[in-house]
């Protein structure tokens, strides 16, 4: 070290390795790099040879490219469903598909044999609910902090990861009631309905919480007495449309009304 500033030969020496150098030295020169700029920039452009022509042909192929203006890139398929979906829901989506078939199929293997019960309007109201809380669930998705955690993890993603499951639920829903000759009303407004009433109980005890809950009802005060009395449940009758019509409005007042509650991270949790 000599005067202000450590010296061309000390630095040269330190990038290259040299054994000659003390630690004495090694320790001075260290310290004194961590409160001079001006040496940290001389030792940022001393290099070996070999190293520096490396760094300058690589620079000269990089310099054209990068004075070019930027291309405008499409969006592509996928960024736009990376927008709108969780990579956890492609599985559920899939299971939702598969329960679907599986419905139709019994319904047409007993055909005649259950009476006006149709296992497709039985299962039709909670599949929504499923994608549901495949998209929030804590456990299914590796980025749920960071994702429900951020700016946009408010009304606004959870409106888009629904809509993500609507669209492939409920087409798959219309076709199923179209194939068995169920009513594509009783189809439809029962799975809006707990949609919706799934959102809106979330706002107030997590996403995958509600979720849970109504299908656990479903099962146990619709589902299981189905199989043992028979018959459509009373639930399910066309006379009950006009209440599903109202859970599903009611449903879509009370998200709107509790908006502010989407963007908590605690109204997430499982």
């Amino acid at each position: 070290m000599s005067g202000e500033h450590a010296s061309e030969r000390l630095i040269t020496a330190y990038v290259q390795g040299e054994q000659a150098i003390t630690g004495d030295e090694i320790w001075a020169l260290e310290s004194h790099l961590e409160s001079c700029a001006v040496c940290r920039g001389r030792l940022s452009a001393v290099g070996p040879p070999a190293v520096t022509a490396l760094l300058d042909s690589v620079w000269a192929g990089l310099e054209p490219e990068l004075a070019k203006p930027p291309m405008p890139r499409r969006r592509r398929w996928s960024q736009w469903l990376a927008t709108w979906a969780s990579p956890a829901m492609l599985s559920w989506l899939c299971m939702i598909v598969l329960v679907t078939f599986l419905a139709v199929t019994l319904d047409r293997i007993s055909a005649g044999m259950s009476g006006d019960r149709s296992l497709v309007l039985l299962v039709a109201p909670v599949l929504p609910v499923a994608g549901v809380f495949a998209s929030w669930a804590r456990g299914l998705d590796p980025a749920y902090e960071l994702i429900a955690a951020t700016p946009r993890a408010g009304l606004d993603l959870v409106f888009r990861r629904t809509v993500a499951v609507l669209v492939v639920v409920i087409p798959l829903l219309l076709a199923a009631g179209w194939s068995t000759g169920a009513s594509l009303m009783l189809t439809l407004l029962p799975s809006l309905a707990f949609t919706t009433g799934t959102l809106a109980l979330g706002s107030v005890i997590g996403l995958s919480r509600a979720a849970v809950a109504l299908v656990v009802v479903w099962v146990a005060v619709i589902l299981a007495p189905s199989f043992t009395v028979g018959g459509l449940p009373g639930a399910l009758q066309p006379g009950v449309l006009p209440v599903w019509g109202a859970v599903f409005a009611a449903g879509a007042v009370v998200v709107v009304a509790r908006r502010g509650a989407y963007a908590r991270l605690g109204s997430q949790r499982w």
